[in-house]
Formats: structure tokens, C-alpha cells, sequence
């Protein structure tokens, strides 16, 4: 037995050549979240048996059997992209080539139609000569969504790093006889009143409320997430000053045991750093604060919270005055707190600053 362990070997593999606009192809495939398994499957098995890897490697790596990373192997060589589609189906033949399809992507991507900011199906159908439904289907295979925006903000606090791995070390590895909390003001929630009653789900028909409204004034929302456990303190004030901080930071002194230090992490808001604030927590020694980077409140766990108390609670709620809104706020707390569950936090600081580096790159 040699050191292939004793397998026979197979037959010579035929090479898998990918041209830059196939790999461009198969990389955004396997890379889209929303896409079909089976196509991101495929995309996979073609790219790996491309960097040389056998069919057994592929397999193993993959969780898939033999057979099935040489059924795809060998349909993407003899027909190349169009082969890692569906069967094919009674019908007509297919009639736009694989040259065609990547010049439709190609200028998805790197170009925009005359007096717009990105394609639609009918212009680029124009465009490429062939039916808004055939450039349908082909931004649908490849991921591509010209219509849809996504947002993004680089933090450009000098000390990001530091801070970011300050937090995240929090959340992955929290110290001993000590509390994390993630704290945040959610400010100016309005008490809106529906100018028209609301008129409610019935069989076949959703529920429907008018889009004006009658304002009868603001609270703030005071809010402390435990990460280890998930409850959260609150507290309703009609402003947000440091008072209201404060008093805010003397109810978790009350709340948590003598003996335990306390973490919190927080933005860098005015108010959580004001003389006041400063001298309290110089008597308050066992109080750590801990500052999130700045356009970073995705790091605050509690804004997680907040946005689960906006979509169950406040944004189809009617309220006649700010009393009404502050107990259904206050009735939402007790309801989470009697089963409450921690946001589970995965990623590590060097996974964050790896994305961030990344970002950075596609900027310069």
C-alpha cells in the first residue's frame, strides 16, 4: 500500500479552465445569501475542481457524493454556464449564448443607462436586445439587483480598533463577578394617534391604519441590556439631559449586587460623559464604562432590542396621549423580562476588522 492509501487511481481528469468573466460569475453566485442552495452548490463544485482539487476532495468538502461533483464537473465543461442550470424541459431551445448573458452582466455591473443611476429590466432588455424577462431571469441566476441600495458608514474614530476589540471581547469572553450591559437612550419616541380608527385583519385582508396622524408629544427610553441574560432596566423620562442619566445609572447601582463589578457599553452621546456623569462614576469605582467607536451602533447590542420594541410595540400602536405610551412601553419590558433571551454575538473582532479592511479596499 502506497501512500495514496490504496486507492486505484481514476481516470485522468479532464482540466477546468474558467475565463475571468466565468470565475467573476461563479464567485457571485457562491458568495449571494439569498440564492438558491442548489446554484450555490454548483458554483462551488465548479470553482474548487477549477483550483485543481479531485472529485473526492470536492466531495468531502462539500458534503456531497462523488458522482455528484462529476455530474457537474463535466456538464460545466461541455456547456459551461448554461449547463449548471435546470434540466433541461420540453420546449424551445434556449436562444441567448453564454457570450450574450456575460455582456448583460458585465454591463449591469460596470456601466448605468444614459440620465439614471442603475438599470432597469426594460432598459437594459433594450439595451442587449432581447426580452425584459430573459434579462429577468439572468440577473436572477447571478444575484443581481440593480433596484436595491444598501447603506453603510465607516467609523473614522482613531482609536476603532482598540475599541472594537475592547467590546467585542466583552461580549465573547465577559469577566468574572461582573455585569455587561449594553446601555443607549432611545430619545424622542412619539405618542401617535391614527387621524382614522384602525381597521383590523380580517380573512384574506391585512390590517390597515391612515398615514397621517395627530401628535400628542415625546418620551425618552432609558435602556440597559444584561448581555449574559437578556432582561433589560428601563426607564420612561420626558427628557434626556444627564439628569435623566443619572438617575438612570443610580437604578442599576441599586439593581445589581454588591460585589459584582459593573460594564457598560455605550456611545458617545454628551450626556454619558458630562462633569456630573464623571464625578459619579469617580464614587462609583467598581463602574466600568466602555465607548463604542463612533457610527458604530451596531455594536450596541441593545440597539438590537430597540428595534424589536419598535416592530412589535410601537410602529401599529395608537396611542391618545403619552401616559398610553409609556405603559404599553412599560408592559412591553415586563412581558420580554419574564422570558427573556440574550442576543447570541458570533463574530469575532478579527472577523469585524477583516470586513472593515475590506471596505476599505473597494474605497481606495
Amino acid at each position: 500500500m502506497g501512500f495514496d492509501g490504496g486507492m486505484k487511481p481514476g481516470r485522468p481528469r479532464k482540466p477546468l479552465n474558467l475565463t475571468p468573466e466565468e470565475r467573476e460569475m461563479l464567485e457571485r453566485v457562491a458568495r449571494q445569501r439569498k440564492a438558491e442552495v442548489a446554484e450555490v452548490l454548483r458554483a462551488r463544485i465548479v470553482l474548487s475542481a477549477a483550483a485543481g482539487a479531485t472529485n473526492a476532495e470536492v466531495a468531502r468538502e462539500l458534503g456531497v457524493s462523488r458522482p455528484t461533483v462529476g455530474i457537474w464537473r463535466e456538464r460545466f465543461r461541455t456547456r459551461r454556464l448554461e449547463g449548471l442550470g435546470d434540466l433541461p424541459r420540453a420546449g424551445a431551445p434556449r436562444t441567448i449564448q453564454d457570450e450574450a448573458v456575460a455582456r448583460i452582466v458585465q454591463k449591469t455591473l460596470h456601466s448605468k443607462p444614459r440620465g439614471s443611476t442603475h438599470w432597469s429590466t426594460r432598459q437594459m432588455a433594450k439595451e442587449a436586445g432581447v426580452s425584459h424577462d430573459t434579462v429577468s431571469r439572468i440577473w436572477h441566476a447571478f444575484g443581481l439587483q440593480p433596484h436595491r441600495q444598501e447603506h453603510f458608514t465607516l467609523s473614522t474614530d482613531p482609536l476603532f480598533v482598540d475599541k472594537v476589540r475592547d467590546v467585542v471581547g466583552l461580549y465573547m469572553s465577559p469577566p468574572q463577578n461582573a455585569v455587561v450591559f449594553c446601555m443607549d437612550e432611545k430619545s424622542q419616541i412619539q405618542a401617535l394617534e391614527r387621524s382614522q380608527p384602525v381597521l383590523p385583519m380580517d380573512m384574506g385582508r391585512a390590517e390597515r391604519h391612515t398615514h397621517d396622524y395627530f401628535r400628542h408629544g415625546t418620551l425618552s427610553l432609558f435602556a440597559a441590556l444584561e448581555v449574559a441574560t437578556g432582561k433589560v432596566l428601563g426607564q420612561c423620562h420626558a427628557n434626556h439631559s444627564h439628569k435623566e442619566f443619572l438617575a438612570f445609572l443610580k437604578r442599576i447601582e441599586d439593581a445589581v449586587p454588591i460585589g459584582l463589578s459593573i460594564h457598560a457599553v455605550l456611545d458617545n452621546y454628551a450626556t454619558h460623559k458630562t462633569p456630573a456623569v464623571v464625578r459619579w462614576l469617580a464614587r462609583h469605582p467598581r463602574w466600568q464604562m466602555h465607548f463604542i467607536p463612533t457610527y458604530s451602533s451596531w455594536l450596541n447590542q441593545v440597539e438590537r432590542f430597540f428595534a424589536e420594541l419598535t416592530r412589535r410595540c410601537l410602529r401599529r400602536s395608537n396611542f391618545l396621549s403619552v401616559s398610553q405610551l409609556r405603559d404599553a412601553i412599560r408592559d412591553y419590558l415586563a412581558a420580554h423580562n419574564q422570558d427573556p433571551k440574550p442576543f447570541r454575538w458570533t463574530a469575532s473582532a478579527d472577523l469585524i476588522l477583516g470586513k472593515v479592511a475590506h471596505l476599505c479596499g473597494e474605497l481606495s
